[in-house]
């Protein structure tokens, strides 16, 4: 009698045994599954937020050269003013001297409203503001500043998949570990529900990082 009652305990235990590894194994193709979902679009949010950071390199640059101009200029209309106040020129190339620094001036104007945009962005200027043009196209610049919290979103959106990868392995561990252990049902419950709960939190932290992906 007490052998057949050992006998049963011992086949529960093993039924239930085999169904923990039962769900082990599900739960590890699931959360790997989602692993790999996220990993690619953790490479693609990378890849975008290169091109975003390279950008604002490239606008930096563009920015720069125009600074560069306007002081050139800025230079120009200095020495123009100095030529006039200081009597060195003539009656007759006054007017000329004017008209030179008249073009001046609006060069100087232009760099800077070339630079708002460039700084700001199309967008944000406003189109009666646009005179920088890409190809000869008006109306496209993404402003330095835009380009930086592009980088800035990106880089907040990739470290929260970081951490959903890293929740997902824990995860992927937690259940071999609970398959490797058949001899001890309450241990491998216990496996179970900490996979849940890691596999969760990186398919909660996955989906805000995609949510937060431009």
């Amino acid at each position: 009698m007490l052998q057949n009652k050992n006998n049963r305990e011992t086949v529960e235990v093993s039924v239930a045994s085999e169904r923990a590894e039962a769900v082990g194994g599900v739960l590890i193709a699931l959360f790997a599954a989602l692993m790999a979902i996220s990993q690619m679009v953790n490479g693609e949010l990378e890849e975008e937020m290169m091109i975003a950071h390279n950008n604002v390199v490239s606008y930096s640059s563009w920015y720069q050269s125009k600074s560069i101009k306007e002081s050139l200029k800025e230079s120009e209309l200095d020495y123009l003013s100095a030529l006039i106040q200081s009597g060195i020129v003539t009656e007759d190339n006054i007017q000329v001297i004017k008209q030179k620094i008249a073009d001046v001036e609006e060069k100087i104007i232009k760099y800077r409203a070339e630079k708002t945009e460039i700084l700001l962005g199309s967008t944000k200027v406003g189109k009666e503001n646009w005179v920088q043009d890409i190809e000869g196209k008006m109306g496209i610049i993404t402003g330095v500043k835009e380009w930086e919290q592009l980088t800035q979103t990106y880089d907040y959106a990739t470290k929260r998949f970081d951490y959903a990868l890293l929740f997902f392995q824990i995860c992927i561990v937690l259940g071999a570990v609970c398959i490797i252990i058949y001899d001890n049902h309450l241990l491998q419950k216990g496996l179970i529900i900490l996979m849940i709960i890691f596999g969760i939190t990186g398919t909660i932290l996955s989906i805000n990082g995609y949510l937060l992906a431009p």
